[in-house]
C-alpha cells in the first residue's frame, strides 16, 4: 500500500507550482503520425472508457479488449495470463518478439492499464501504456539478438499494490518459477506531463539539491542492484534522444522509488528500472478525477516515446 503522507505533501507542492505543458521545439512534422497514435491511445483508455479497475470491471475488460485489438492489428499473438481477484476475472496481456541469437535472454517492458479508483488515469497510466502499444510498433525492424516482451499489467493500483494480486506480482512469480532469464524489466509509469516552469518539480528530501527545478525530462529510476542496467538505459536513452533525462539509483524505501511494477521484478531478483515523468513530485492530478486527457503534454512524450524505443532496441542487442 502506498503511503499517504508523503504523496499528499509533494502533491500540495506540485498543485502550487503548477504551469502549461512543456513547449517541443524539436518536435516535427515528422513526428505528428506517432503524436496522433498517442493521443488517441490515451484519448480511448482514459476518455471513451475512462476509470477501469476491479470496482469498474465492464471498463477494465474494455481496456485489456483495445490493448489486445490494437496488438492483434500489429499482427501479435497476444498472451494471456488469467487470475481472479474479488470475483472479478482479470488478465496480464503479453506479446514476444523472439531474439535472433540469445533466444534465452529476455528484455521486458510493462506498465499496467487498470486506474485508481475514482480516477480516469490518463496520465496514471493511460499514458505508459500509449508508449507501451507504439514502442512495440515495428519493433522486429530492429532485428533484436535477445527476446522482447511487451507486458499490460493489471491490478497494479490500490488495494492491491504490492499484494499478490498485483498483476506484475503475479507475474514476475510466475516467470521465476518458470525460470525465465529476464536481464531487464523497464517500467513505463506516467510518461505524459512536462513543464519549463521554474519550480514545478519537486522531489524527496535532499534529492532537490542535486536536480533540476523545472520539470522538463524524464527520469529513470532502480533500486541499487539495478544500477548497472540503469546507467546502460540512461547512455542509451541519450545516445537516441535530445530530451533532457536524469536517473537515481538508491534504497528501494525512497518514496516512489518502488511504486510501480519494477518492484514485483525487485522481489523476484530480476533486475528492473522505472521511466516516469516523475509522477506526483511533478502532476498535480495525481490519483484525482482531473487525471485526464487533455492534461497530457503529448509533443514531449513523443520525443520520450521514440527516445525510449531506440534506447530499448539497443538494450537488446
Amino acid at each position: 500500500m502506498i503511503a499517504v503522507a508523503p504523496i499528499m505533501a509533494a502533491l500540495t507542492m506540485a498543485q502550487s507550482v503548477h504551469g502549461n505543458c512543456l513547449e517541443s521545439s524539436a518536435h516535427s512534422v515528422a513526428h505528428e503520425p506517432l503524436t496522433e497514435r498517442l493521443r488517441r491511445h490515451v484519448a480511448v483508455l482514459a476518455g471513451d472508457i475512462g476509470e477501469r479497475n476491479v470496482f469498474r470491471p465492464a471498463a477494465l475488460r474494455a481496456a485489456a479488449d483495445y490493448i489486445r485489438a490494437e496488438w492483434a492489428n500489429q499482427g501479435h499473438e497476444v498472451a494471456s495470463q488469467w487470475y481472479e481477484v474479488q470475483g472479478v476475472t482479470t488478465a496480464n496481456l503479453a506479446i514476444e518478439l523472439r531474439g535472433k541469437s540469445k533466444p534465452g535472454e529476455i528484455v521486458l517492458i510493462g506498465a499496467h492499464y487498470d486506474s485508481v479508483h475514482g480516477s480516469p488515469g490518463a496520465n496514471d497510466n493511460a499514458s505508459g501504456v500509449a508508449a507501451l502499444l507504439e514502442i512495440n510498433r515495428d519493433f522486429s525492424r530492429f532485428a533484436p539478438e535477445r527476446t522482447v516482451r511487451f507486458v499490460a499489467f493489471v491490478n497494479e493500483e490500490p488495494p492491491f499494490f504490492t499484494s499478490k494480486q498485483m498483476g506484475s506480482m503475479v507475474y514476475a512469480k510466475a516467470a521465476r518459477d518458470r525460470g525465465d532469464d529476464i536481464r531487464l524489466m523497464v517500467s513505463l509509469e506516467m510518461l505524459g506531463f512536462y513543464s519549463d516552469r521554474p519550480g514545478s518539480q519537486s522531489y524527496p528530501p535532499f534529492l532537490r539539491f542535486f536536480y533540476p527545478d523545472r520539470a522538463n525530462f524524464v527520469a529513470i529510476v532502480s533500486n541499487l542492484r539495478s544500477r548497472k542496467p540503469l546507467r546502460q538505459m540512461v547512455h542509451a536513452f541519450r545516445d537516441h534522444s535530445d530530451f533532457p533525462v536524469e536517473s537515481l539509483a538508491a534504497f528501494e524505501s525512497v518514496p516512489g522509488l518502488g511504486w510501480s511494477d519494477q518492484f514485483s521484478f525487485w522481489r523476484q531478483g530480476y533486475p528492473a528500472v522505472m521511466v516516469t515523468d516523475t509522477a506526483f513530485y511533478r502532476y498535480p492530478y495525481y490519483h484525482t478525477a482531473l487525471d485526464t486527457p487533455d492534461k497530457v503534454c503529448y509533443a514531449p512524450m513523443t520525443r520520450v516515446v521514440e527516445g525510449l524505443r531506440n534506447a530499448i532496441a539497443a538494450m537488446t542487442r
